[in-house]
């Protein structure tokens, strides 16, 4: 292949689809790209170029290393030989990654994550098979147009809203509230069903740059504010309350989230429930719409997890506080269904 064919690029960087058994105990993520893409034999839809970004179990992340993810794609897309971009990434925190590569993705042509449940030595491990897809999805010109995508077992997600659902099972993602983009078959036919409406990016920080912390705090029976203190005396400049319902708390938080809001820090109001919005409903000293007085602003449907990259993202970029309300207002809103 010579540069100027096209094709796909692969960026491995580790995860579970990389993992060998060690000497020392347990799986780590070890083979190379071009390991992996060397385990699809010829299963391969379009000539594809390999780039090592590093070698990590994605547990082990940083919000730096997923910025250098996330401008390792846009270095790769300033290549007009390039159809799309296939990024290998541990299941772990690929909701975060692949979130925060969406939020800044400026160009049409589409980024497929993936990766596996089963090590790379396993008896039957799905990453071949996830992989190949993903290429296919990736150099298709119905994947164009749609962001960020995350292919897993067939299935392909909308970045926005995406989550691991299951530990081990093998479709191990889910998305309720943004929905599902399309399919893809064994032999590579993808089929889009959803529209991937896009929101207009946000800025790219460059790595190294200094996260302001973000911490992620959840509320439970019996929570008081000693968490939330610790991470504001730690320095946080951002907090996500993981309320429970339609994204609730208690007297003691909510009063240690008006006194967060009052020294200049972000809170965010997140659920633990799987689906839904969060919503200021309920009054009684703790409830949602007693967050929201305190200055807490809503995730929408975004969970936790993403809360916390987009928080996280916003802080770094500097936007004032009613620009942040409005953002998380956009973005935590699915799309309207297509007519």
């Amino acid at each position: 292949m010579t540069v100027t064919d096209s094709h796909v690029v692969l960026l491995a960087t580790g995860g579970t689809i990389s993992s060998r058994s060690s000497q020392a105990g347990g799986a780590v993520a070890s083979d190379t790209g071009e390991q992996v893409f060397k385990a699809l034999g010829s299963r391969v839809s379009h000539p594809v170029r390999v780039l090592d970004v590093f070698q990590k179990g994605s547990y082990l992340l940083t919000f730096d290393d997923m910025l250098r993810i996330c401008a390792t794609i846009q270095e790769v897309l300033k290549d007009p030989s390039v159809l799309g971009v296939v990024v290998t990434h541990g299941t772990d925190t690929m909701e975060e990654t692949a979130y925060l590569a969406d939020l800044t993705h400026t160009d049409e042509r589409p980024v497929v994550f993936t990766g596996s449940q089963r090590a790379a030595d396993s008896d039957a491990p799905d990453g071949p098979d996830n992989l190949a897809r993903a290429i296919a999805v990736a150099g298709s010109k119905d994947g164009r147009g749609k962001g960020v995508m995350v292919h897993f077992a067939g299935t392909i997600f909308p970045a926005a809203g995406v989550r691991k659902s299951q530990t081990l099972r093998l479709d191990a993602f889910a998305n309720p509230d943004f929905g599902v983009l399309g399919q893809v078959s064994a032999q590579g036919e993808v089929a889009m069903d959803g529209s991937g409406g896009r929101l207009e990016a946000l800025p790219l920080p460059q790595p190294g740059g200094g996260s302001p912390r973000v911490d992620l705090v959840a509320a439970y029976p019996g929570a008081d504010s000693t968490l939330m203190h610790a991470a504001l005396e730690a320095g946080a400049e951002g907090i996500v309350l993981q309320g429970t319902g339609s994204g609730n708390a208690n007297a003691s938080l909510c009063a240690e989230v008006a006194a967060a809001v009052a020294s200049g820090a972000v809170v965010v109001t997140s659920t633990r429930v799987d689906a839904g919005p969060v919503v200021p409903i309920y009054g009684a000293g703790g409830g949602g719409e007693d967050l929201r007085v305190a200055g807490a602003i809503s995730s929408g449907h975004l969970r936790p997890s993403q809360s916390l990259i987009l928080l996280s993202l916003l802080l770094r970029i500097n936007p004032d506080r009613d620009r942040i309300t409005e953002i998380f207002a956009q973005r935590g809103r699915p799309p309207e269904p297509s007519a």
